[in-house]
C-alpha cells in the first residue's frame, strides 16, 4: 500500500471531524425517543459510503432500523470482502457518571492515550471502528489501490439484538456473497501488544419477573406474614451461584468445551498484569469461578451476571412498602458448543422451579446468539494477521474474547464464509459506560492498517 502514511497525514483533521460529527448524533436503538436520530444516522452513514466511493449505497427498510447497504465491485472475478458494522450505540445512562455530555464529543489525553482519545457514546462501539474501514476505502479507491472487491453491511439494531438482521442476510444471500466477513467491533490487548479475537461468547439474555400480593402492601402490617418478591428474588438470583462461583442451573455445563492444558498455556503467554487489572477498575481483589484465571473467565468460561434489578419504592425518602413485584435482567455468556436457546430454556425451567410458594415467577427471553471461532490456520486471518505486522512492527496475538457478536455464527450458517475481528479499540475505552472513548491514535491505525488486509488476503487467494 503506497503512501497510507503520506494520505493518513493530509486527511486525519477531516477524519476525526468527520466521526466527531458522527459521534453527536444520539442513535440509541434501545429508547424509542431517539427514533429519528438512529433514522438520520443512517443516512449519513449511506452519504459516507457514497462519498467514499462506493458505486451503489442502498438503504433498505426493516420491521426496525434500516440496514446501510454499499459496494464498489471492480471486477467479478476478484474475491469479495464484505465489511458489517453498526450504527447504533448503547443508551448513554448514567448520565450523571459522565464527565462530558455522551452526545457532545471532546478530545482529552488519558494515560494510554498520550495522542488524546474522542469520549462520546459509540466512540469505539461501533462508529469510530465501523469508521475506519469507510475511510479505508476512501483511500484505497482515491489511490486506485483497491485490489479486490468490497460490500458494507451497516445495521441499526445490534445493541438490542439485530432482530432483522437475519431476515435480511437469508433474503439477500447473493447480494451479499463474499469470500471473508471484515468486522471491527472488538479489541486488542494494548497498543504495543496487537491482538486479533479468534473466538467469541454467545448469549442468551432473559428477564425475570416475580409477583407476590395483588398490590404493594404496609411493611409493618405484612412483613414476616406474606413473601417480599424483591427478598425472593434476591434469593433465587443468589442461588444461581455456589460457593466456588460455579452456575448451579442443571445441564448448564453439559457441552461446555473444555480446552486441553497446552492451549490454556498458549493463552496464558498473552501480557498480563494483574495488579494493573485491579488498579484500573479500583478494586482490591478478582472474582470468579474457581480453578480459572481472570483472562480465562471472560473469555472460555460461561457465565451468569444481573444486568439490572430493581422493584418497590426507589425514590428519595423513605416509603415503607413491600412491592408486589421485583424484576431483574440476566445475561449469561456461552462458549462454543453451548446453544443459545437451550440455555435459555435451561434457565427458564430451573428458574421457575426454584420459586417458593406465595410468589409467581415469569421468565421473558430477549436474545441471544451462538458462540463463534475463527481458525488461526484460516486464509483470512492469515491476512490480517500479517497486516498487523507491517503496521505495528510485531505479530499479534490469538485471543479468545469475552463478548457477543451473535450475528457473528448466523453470518457463517447463511453466508457460508467466515469472519475475520480486527479490532484496534482496548478494554479500557468504557464500551457501553459513562465515559466511553476511541484513541486517535488507534482510530488512524486502524486506517493505515485495514487495506494491508485486502491486499495480503488477495495475494494470498492467488
Amino acid at each position: 500500500m503506497q503512501n497510507i502514511k503520506e494520505y493518513l497525514n493530509k486527511h486525519k483533521d477531516r477524519f476525526i471531524s468527520e466521526l466527531i460529527t458522527l459521534l453527536k448524533m444520539p442513535s440509541v436503538s434501545a429508547d424509542p425517543a431517539f427514533t429519528q436520530d438512529v433514522l438520520n444516522t443512517a443516512d449519513a452513514v449511506k452519504l459516507a459510503l457514497e462519498e467514499a466511493g462506493c458505486d451503489l449505497v442502498e438503504i433498505h427498510e426493516t420491521n426496525g432500523y434500516p440496514i446501510v447497504y454499499g459496494e464498489k465491485i471492480i471486477n467479478t472475478e476478484l474475491p469479495t470482502v464484505l465489511v458489517y458494522g453498526h450504527y447504533d450505540v448503547q443508551p448513554p445512562d448514567p448520565l450523571g457518571l459522565w464527565d462530558s455530555p455522551p452526545f457532545e464529543p471532546v478530545i482529552k489525553e488519558t494515560e494510554l492515550h498520550p495522542d488524546g482519545a474522542i469520549f462520546a457514546r459509540g466512540a469505539c462501539d461501533d462508529k469510530g471502528q465501523m469508521y475506519m474501514h469507510v475511510k479505508a476505502l476512501e483511500f484505497m479507491i482515491k489511490t486506485d489501490q483497491l485490489p479486490c472487491n468490497v460490500k458494507f453491511m451497516i445495521e441499526g439494531e445490534e445493541e438490542v439484538g439485530s432482530a432483522n438482521l437475519g431476515l435480511f442476510v437469508a433474503a439477500n444471500k447473493e447480494k451479499l456473497k463474499n469470500d471473508v466477513i471484515l468486522i471491527s467491533d472488538t479489541g486488542m490487548i494494548a497498543n504495543d501488544v496487537p491482538s486479533i479475537t479468534t473466538g467469541l461468547r454467545g448469549l442468551s439474555y432473559v428477564e425475570v419477573e416475580v409477583t407476590g400480593p395483588n398490590r404493594d402492601l404496609h411493611s409493618g402490617l405484612y412483613g414476616g406474614a406474606v413473601a417480599n418478591p424483591i427478598n425472593i428474588l434476591a434469593k433465587m438470583i443468589a442461588s444461581l451461584h455456589d460457593e466456588n462461583n460455579h452456575i448451579t442451573i442443571p445441564g448448564f455445563y453439559d457441552r461446555v468445551e473444555e480446552l486441553s492444558k497446552e492451549e490454556r498455556a498458549e493463552m496464558a503467554k498473552a501480557p498480563f498484569s494483574l495488579e494493573a487489572y485491579k488498579k484500573a477498575l479500583n478494586i482490591n481483589a478478582v472474582y470468579g469461578e474457581k480453578g480459572y484465571s481472570t483472562n480465562e473467565r471472560n473469555s472460555i468460561r460461561p457465565t451468569l451476571d444481573v444486568n439490572g434489578i430493581w422493584g418497590g419504592y426507589i425514590g428519595e425518602g423513605a416509603k415503607t412498602v413491600i412491592g408486589a413485584k421485583a424484576y431483574a435482567k440476566i445475561s449469561m455468556r456461552l462458549v462454543p458448543n453451548q446453544d443459545w436457546k437451550e440455555i435459555t430454556q435451561l434457565f427458564k425451567t430451573h428458574f421457575e422451579s426454584i420459586a417458593p410458594e406465595g410468589v409467581t415467577v415469569k421468565v421473558t427471553p430477549h436474545h441471544g446468539g451462538q458462540a463463534y471461532v475463527t481458525p488461526i490456520d484460516h486464509i483470512g486471518y492469515k491476512a490480517a494477521a500479517k497486516a498487523y505486522e507491517t503496521t505495528f512492527g510485531k505479530p499479534p496475538v490469538p485471543q479468545r474474547g469475552g463478548g457477543s457478536i451473535p450475528i457473528v455464527a448466523l453470518f457463517e450458517k447463511e453466508l457460508e464464509s467466515k469472519t475475520i475481528l480486527m479490532g484496534f479499540g482496548l478494554d479500557s475505552d468504557a464500551i457501553h459506560s459513562p465515559n466511553e472513548h476511541f484513541g486517535i491514535w488507534n482510530y488512524l491505525k486502524g486506517i493505515e492498517t485495514i487495506p494491508y488486509f485486502y491486499e495480503n488476503f488477495v495475494a494470498l487467494q492467488s
